[in-house]
């Protein structure tokens, strides 16, 4: 007969969909956990983590200086984090596709900017495109032979031109993607008593 409708017994060894992990698998896994548990550890403090990743940032421009070379894979970083840049800039429902409009007067509704990117996500994928950038360096195929002063020239422009749009979309859709804390409403004056 044919091989439908027929059971297969593989060794009655059915472990319900678990597997043994090997021991490769179970570093990785562990080493995981343990990158995620830093990163939370990390969220909260805003200042040190920016101030890491700028740290980060100068030890990858020394190194690049100093082996003259490998400008572009700093171009490619300087795009991606610019990309980056725009996302977190960008609010998450774009006002000119789909209507939305943000608050313009005391009377409206209050609608927080809500991001497109946000900022620890943007923090971590600069700091990880620097990390990967730097390791870049250490490896000769990538040191592609390139006139460096036309990649600074064309990513000035290309820097320029988006962030003018990017103005113009903030103007036009009366948006502002900073805060800058929390208003403080201040009551009436006591009047002295006598």
């Amino acid at each position: 007969m044919g091989g439908m409708g027929q059971a297969h017994d593989f060794g009655g060894d059915d472990d319900g969909g678990l597997e043994e992990t090997s021991a490769a698998s179970a570093f990785m896994s562990k080493l995981g956990m343990r990158y995620v548990h830093y990163k939370d550890v990390a969220a909260p403090h805003t200042g040190a983590r920016w101030g890491a990743t700028a740290f980060l940032f100068l030890i990858y421009c020394i190194r690049v200086y100093s082996i003259h070379g490998w400008y572009i894979v700093t171009y490619g970083l300087g795009i991606y984090v610019l990309n980056l840049g725009i996302g977190f800039l960008s609010p998450a429902a774009d006002p000119a596709s789909d209507g939305t409009v943000l608050p313009t007067s005391g009377s409206d509704e209050f609608k927080p900017f809500v991001r497109k990117l946000p900022e620890f996500k943007f923090w971590h994928a600069a700091t990880r495109a620097i990390v990967v950038a730097f390791c870049m360096t250490f490896f000769s195929i990538f040191n592609i032979p390139v006139f460096w002063p036309i990649l600074v020239c064309y990513f000035i422009a290309l820097f320029i031109m988006t962030m003018r749009r990017q103005i113009q979309h903030m103007i036009k859709h009366k948006y502002v993607p900073f805060t800058m804390g929390k208003k403080v409403f201040k009551g009436k004056k006591d009047s002295p008593s006598e």
